[in-house]
């Protein structure tokens, strides 16, 4: 292995608030900030990087009142000769949050970096600094890549739980020291009420920290801001967001679940009658937008989701948007449909993307898994939420699409290609192979599961043989919703070796603990 010998980012980053807690701030700023002992914008909530490349990443934050954001980075963790970016002023108009992109950095580098938030009259009157750390992609193979990926947090009534660490998993994530964390969606659960107690099986209470937008479900703007603000009351989850960027995608709980463009909501739910999704989704993507840094979407909700990140010669992540663009929730067994899951144009956008791409491997973030079966929960003739309905014959519905980018990916002889995924709260791994399948005009490719982050965890989902999966390992509860104190909380470590160029794929308990491994080499087709 030839994984970059840099010190730990857990170290670095102690190493930094240690120096910044003695620092007066030196003149990037003009004459040094006055720490005024009140009135002075606060950054309580944190730091985050996203999207962060070989030569750009950007950096997030959140003011307690109106402020200016004002970035600075060094190489070392002492900020002697700092590099200043001015940022924008932080208002109601974005919840008081803002982003500013770094550009021009140097490659493979340990990035450390400090926020301050200074008053908009006064630029003398700063806050005390927040600081955070990331590495650039490297522009050589030889540095290699590691990242972390799953999903669902937060869910089914399960929060931030003080007792046994809160979302303690993001510490364990921290530890393996990886270059980005990968969320594949349900990063809240806008739909899923929090109260302050439930009983579990065995007659313990499990205990939740609790506000007021977290009491409902949420409906208005202010309601899916408080989602996000959520999560950020947790210790564990603001510690790795100062170590580790992300890369962020959606799925339908930062909605309602199981969510599609042009529903609308009839009685008998939370909601009122005649609810429009469309309109719940227009709030939640602002919100989205506001509270994570998203290279397409920060600062301008209008902004696409669906991305690719380039992570230097060895990897690219393509991020897709398998809500926004879909059709509706359906028996899913029409024998065609040009809309499916991705949509006309982000599936074009899908294989030029995947044509021009130059790295050893292409991750393909998807919201869903691709041979899982997902109901939607309609009685009688049930409607399905992901692509595949249960039928193991030839495409159907959302199957057509899929079908169409495999055949696309197998004539093009594009390498490297494996699909990482949540959603269904428990992990596993599929391999799929034309020779067992309805569907024969592909290569062979892996898809992996993991998730939840802090969720309920649920039962292993059955496989639909469309696309010839094969489940070589699952660890799934036998019953539903199962707590986060009694376990069933994963996530997946990717690590690809700079030498070799072997990508391994690691599924991880809460804890660490490895479950499943497997590595697949570089430069092939399907395998």
């Amino acid at each position: 292995m030839s994984h970059r010998p840099l010190p730990g980012r857990r170290s670095v980053l102690r190493g930094s608030l240690a120096a910044s807690a003695a620092l007066t701030l030196p003149g990037a700023l003009g004459a040094a900030p006055a720490f005024a002992l009140s009135g002075r914008p606060r950054a309580d909530w944190g730091v985050q990087a996203g999207d962060v490349t070989a030569d750009s990443g950007l950096v997030w934050v959140r003011a307690d009142r109106p402020a200016r954001m004002v970035v600075e980075t060094s190489a070392t963790e002492s900020f002697r000769d700092p590099r200043r970016w001015q940022g924008p002023l932080l208002g109601a108009d974005t919840d008081f949050t803002g982003t500013t992109r770094l550009r021009g950095l140097p490659p493979g580098e340990q990035i450390h970096y400090r926020v301050l938030l200074t008053d908009p009259d006064d630029p003398r009157r700063a806050g005390e600094p927040v600081t955070g750390t990331f590495r650039t992609a490297a522009a050589r193979r030889r540095q290699g890549v590691r990242f972390v990926w799953s999903g669902d947090l937060a869910g089914q009534g399960w929060g931030i739980n003080e007792s046994i660490g809160g979302y303690r998993i993001f510490d364990a994530m921290a530890k393996l020291d990886p270059d980005f964390f990968l969320c594949s969606g349900d990063n809240i659960y806008a739909d899923g009420p929090i109260k302050p107690t439930a009983t579990l099986p065995d007659g313990d209470v499990y205990r939740n920290v609790t506000t007021e937008e977290k009491s409902h479900v949420a409906v208005t703007l202010a309601d899916f801001r408080g989602n996000f603000r959520y999560n950020l009351l947790d210790a564990a989850l603001r510690r790795f967001n100062a170590q580790v960027p992300n890369i962020v995608q959606w799925d339908d709980h930062e909605v309602r679940n199981n969510w599609y463009p042009g529903e609308v909501i009839g009685s008998g739910t939370p909601y009122p009658a005649g609810t429009r999704l469309d309109d719940l989704a227009l709030r939640a993507r602002q919100a989205f937008s506001e509270y994570f840094p998203v290279s397409t979407l920060s600062g301008r909700p209008d902004g696409r989701i669906h991305r690719v990140v380039h992570h230097g010669p060895l990897l690219d992540v393509f991020v897709l948007d398998m809500r926004t663009y879909r059709d509706a929730n359906s028996p899913d067994d029409r024998t065609t449909d040009p809309q499916g899951i991705l949509g006309a144009e982000q599936l074009e956008w899908l294989k030029r993307e995947l044509t021009r791409s130059r790295a050893a491997w292409k991750v393909i973030a998807a919201d869903m898994p691709l041979g899982l079966v997902v109901p939607d929960g309609v009685e009688g003739r049930p409607n399905f939420e992901a692509v595949a309905q249960g039928d193991p014959g030839a495409p159907l519905g959302r199957e057509l699409q899929i079908a169409e980018l495999l055949r696309f990916i197998k004539h093009r002889r594009i390498t490297g290609m494996l699909w990482l995924t949540a959603d269904v709260h428990h992990t596993s791994a599929q391999h799929y192979d034309p020779s067992r399948a309805a569907f024969k005009d592909f290569e062979p490719f892996w898809e992996f599961v993991s998730g939840p982050l802090n969720a309920g965890a649920f039962p292993a989902s059955a496989l639909d043989g469309t696309f010839g999966p094969d489940r070589v390992f699952v660890k799934a509860p036998s019953v539903a919703n199962v707590s986060p104190a009694e376990g069933y909380q994963f996530f997946g470590e990717v690590d690809i070796d700079g030498d070799s160029g072997e990508l391994t794929v690691r599924l991880r308990e809460q804890d660490g603990t490895v479950l499943f491994t497997k590595t697949l080499q570089p430069g092939r087709v399907g395998q």
